[in-house]
């Protein structure tokens, strides 16, 4: 049944050039929308928060991530283990905010409907102060049919992206609210889920505890789930496990964990050059246990747009891959601003030659 809507989907969304151009980008940066608690100048001031996009109703929650120190990847001995988990090797992080769950459906549509200018046309609601930026971001072309697949929407994950859709959410995101979102790295991300464990799941290694954390292939009844459903680790984030598998900014390589030195220090990040592979982490609600450990490493696939008729392919869309979601970070320190551009924007040819046409109003 998914199959027969993606095909419906695809083949009835409008065309790039239905899409008016988009106005150009202030030069300054957004002025900051005010959330308590969500400002710290060390780490030590470093709380929970629950943040939200102006304008709607949508918000969603963020939790402190500690610095330190973690081995990366799984011992030899990890049942399920696979040679792409290794070597281990030690990895020193700084803090960060994590979301405490997936960004779900509620946050999504806002940016991939192009909901504010809708509203503010109809009298809605007043333009608000970081509108001008965010209405500069670049959106997704709208399907006609809702991308959930009748898996449900309120409270449920957003799926279906690829990895620059992600990225661009979290550009208008930060536009939206003033502060800076990205998506994590890979390793943040294991290092966020292991939350100071070494097990392979971060409650432990007996896969009879899985359902008390964890949305699965076993349990899940062939469909993802409302977030927060299940237990947090002990960091406070639901879902790190299962329900949605989620990206992360670095390419694939199988051989990456090779490169790792001797001396603990922050993992760069293994900028992607191509399209495919890129990592997704965490498994998802149609996988099996071992595609959920902390360690597991996914790839992504050409597969995942096989039903995509168009041509070239979409740049927002994965047809074929209804169990990817994605979570945003939020670090302590933000980068410089002509370094922000690189956790948001294209990072390939073809991806910019098709986003400017788009943005131009053209196929």
């Amino acid at each position: 049944m998914i199959h027969a809507v993606l095909s419906l989907v695809l083949l009835l969304a409008p065309q790039a050039g239905s899409t008016s151009a988009y106005p150009r980008m202030p030069v300054a940066s957004p002025p900051v929308h005010p959330v308590a608690g969500a400002e710290a100048v060390a780490e030590e001031d470093m709380k929970p928060y629950t943040d939200s996009i102006p304008g709607t109703e949508a918000v969603f929650s963020m939790t402190p991530i500690p610095s330190g120190t973690f081995l990366m990847g799984s011992p030899a001995t990890e049942r399920d283990r696979n040679s792409d988990e290794g070597p281990r090797h030690e990895v020193a992080l700084s803090a960060f905010w994590m979301g405490v769950h997936e960004v779900t459906w509620d946050e999504y549509q806002v940016f991939m409907h192009i909901l504010d200018k809708k509203l503010r046309a109809q009298g809605a609601r007043e333009l608000a102060a970081q509108d001008p930026w965010a209405d500069a971001v670049s959106r997704p072309t709208p399907p006609y049919v809702p991308m959930d697949f009748e898996m449900g929407v309120s409270g449920f994950p957003a799926i279906c992206m690829t990895q620059f859709a992600a990225k661009q959410y979290t550009k208008w995101l930060s536009m939206k609210t003033g502060r800076f979102y990205r998506l994590p790295s890979e390793a943040e991300w294991e290092y966020a889920c292991r939350a100071g464990t070494q097990t392979a799941f971060h409650f432990g290694d007996d896969r009879g505890d899985l359902d008390e954390y964890a949305w699965h292939f076993d349990n899940a009844d062939d469909r993802y789930h409302r977030v927060g459903e299940k237990k947090p680790n002990p960091w406070g984030l639901c879902d790190i496990h299962g329900n949605v598998a989620e990206w992360v900014l670095d390419a694939y390589d199988k051989d990456f964990y090779e490169t790792a030195t001797g001396d603990v220090q922050e993992r760069p990040i293994l900028w992607p050059k191509k399209l495919y592979p890129r990592v997704v982490r965490g498994g998802s609600w149609d996988d099996d246990p071992e595609r959920l450990r902390s360690a597991a490493r996914r790839r992504s696939k050409k597969s995942w747009k096989m039903q995509d008729p168009q041509l070239p392919k979409s740049i927002w869309y994965h047809t074929d891959a209804p169990f990817v979601g994605f979570r945003v970070v939020r670090p302590l320190t933000d980068p410089a601003p002509e370094e922000k551009n690189r956790y948001w924007d294209p990072d390939t040819d073809s991806v910019r030659e098709i986003l400017e046409r788009q943005r131009a109003g053209e196929r």
